[in-house]
C-alpha cells in the first residue's frame, strides 16, 4: 500500500524568503502524523502545498499516491481539509449543512441526503440532524465540520488545529471522532498547538522549525531522545536542596535541576532506564541524612521534548521510526 503522504525535498519561497527549505515527510497509510512547530515554522504553508492550494517551488510531493503538481484535481478527490475556521452554516440544521456539502461535491439529491445520515452517525451526531447548528456546543460543531470534510470519503484528511478554542469536553469529542476515522482506515495529518493533543492522537510526529524538519519519530521516540525518564524528589529542607541535587546527580549520572515546591524544593534528575537507579539515589540521600518527602519517576513528556528540540540552535536531526 502506498504511503498516504510522501514529500521529498519540498521547497517553497515567497520572493526572497524561503519558507520551506528541503522538507522530507512520510505518513504511512492508516496513521496519524502531527505536524508541530513554532509560529512561522512553515506548517500552514506545508499543508497548503499538500492540499494543492499553492504550488511548490521544488521537490516532489505525493498525496494518496498522486503527484500534487501533475494531477491536482485527482488529489482533491482523495483528500479532505478541515481548516481553523468553521465551514458550516449556523442557520441551517446539521443535516441541511451536510446535504449542501454533498450537492457541492456533485452528489445527487438522494445521494447527498443518504450521505448526510451516514456522516451524522459516523461522527457521533446521530439524532441531531434537524437541530440548528447555532444550538450546538463547540465540540458538536467541530464534529460537524469534520463530517463536512468527509463527504467524499477521503483517503487522507488534513486537520488544521481542529480543537483551537474548545473546552476540554469539546476537545475530547473531536479526539474521539478522529480516532474513529483512523479505525475506519483514514490517514490524518494534524497540525496543532496542543502537545497533549499530539501525544493523544499521533502515531508519528514531525517538528518543523525555520522551514526545516528538525526532528521526527513517534512521541515516545522523541521523548526518549532527550534523555529518558525524570526522577523528581521533593526535599523538605530547602537549605539542603543544593546538596541533595548534587548527590542525586552523582547517583543517577545526570545533571540535576532545582525548582520551588511549596515550602521545600523539587530536585529533578534525568535518568536512563536501568535497574536500581531509583534505589541508588534514595540510598545516597538517606546516607547523607537528607529527608525526602516524595519520590516520583515519570517519563519525559512530548512537551518537554518539543521545547528542547525547538529551543536549541541545532542542526536537523531525525529519530528513526
Amino acid at each position: 500500500m502506498a504511503d498516504a503522504i510522501s514529500v521529498t525535498g519540498l521547497v517553497k519561497r515567497y520572493g526572497e524568503k524561503v519558507v520551506l527549505d528541503g522538507v522530507d515527510l512520510r505518513v504511512a497509510s492508516g496513521r496519524v502524523c502531527a505536524l508541530l512547530g513554532p509560529n512561522g515554522a512553515g506548517k500552514t504553508t506545508a499543508v497548503r502545498v499538500l492540499t494543492t492550494l499553492i504550488r511548490p517551488d521544488g521537490g516532489r510531493v505525493e498525496v494518496a499516491g498522486v503527484d500534487v503538481v501533475r494531477r491536482p484535481r485527482e488529489v482533491r478527490r482523495r483528500i479532505g481539509l478541515i481548516g481553523q475556521q468553521p465551514a458550516v452554516d449556523d442557520v441551517l440544521s446539521a443535516r441541511e449543512n451536510l446535504v449542501l456539502f454533498g450537492r457541492l461535491h456533485h452528489l445527487g439529491g438522494p445521494g447527498a441526503r443518504r450521505r448526510a445520515e451516514e456522516l451524522l452517525e459516523q461522527v457521533g451526531l446521530a439524532g441531531t440532524g434537524a437541530q440548528p447548528v447555532r444550538q450546538f456546543s463547540g465540540g458538536m460543531r467541530r464534529r460537524l465540520d469534520i463530517a463536512a470534510g468527509l463527504v467524499l470519503a477521503p483517503q487522507v484528511l488534513f486537520l488544521d488545529e481542529p480543537t483551537t478554542g474548545l473546552d476540554p469536553a469539546g476537545r475530547r469529542d473531536v479526539w474521539d471522532a478522529v480516532r474513529d476515522l483512523v479505525a475506519r482506515g483514514t490517514s490524518v495529518l494534524l497540525t496543532t498547538q496542543y502537545l497533549e493533543e499530539a501525544e493523544q492522537l499521533a502515531d508519528d510526529v514531525c517538528v518543523l522549525d525555520g522551514g526545516r524538519v528538525v526532528a521526527s519519530g513517534s512521541p515516545r521516540e522523541l521523548a526518549a531522545a532527550i534523555g529518558g525518564d525524570r526522577l523528581e524528589l521533593v526535599v523538605g529542607d530547602p537549605l539542603r536542596a543544593a546538596e541533595a541535587a548534587a548527590i542525586a546527580g552523582r547517583a543517577a549520572a545526570g545533571p540535576p535541576a532545582r525548582e520551588p515546591d511549596g515550602g521545600g524544593e523539587r530536585v529533578v534528575v534525568p535518568v536512563q532506564r536501568r535497574p536500581g537507579v531509583v534505589g541508588a539515589v534514595v540510598r545516597a540521600l538517606d546516607e547523607a541524612g537528607i529527608a525526602v518527602d516524595d519520590v516520583v519517576l515519570r517519563p519525559t513528556t512530548l512537551d518537554e521534548a518539543y521545547l528542547w528540540i525547538t529551543g536549541h540552535d541545532r542542526t536537523a536531526a531525525e529519530v528513526p521510526a
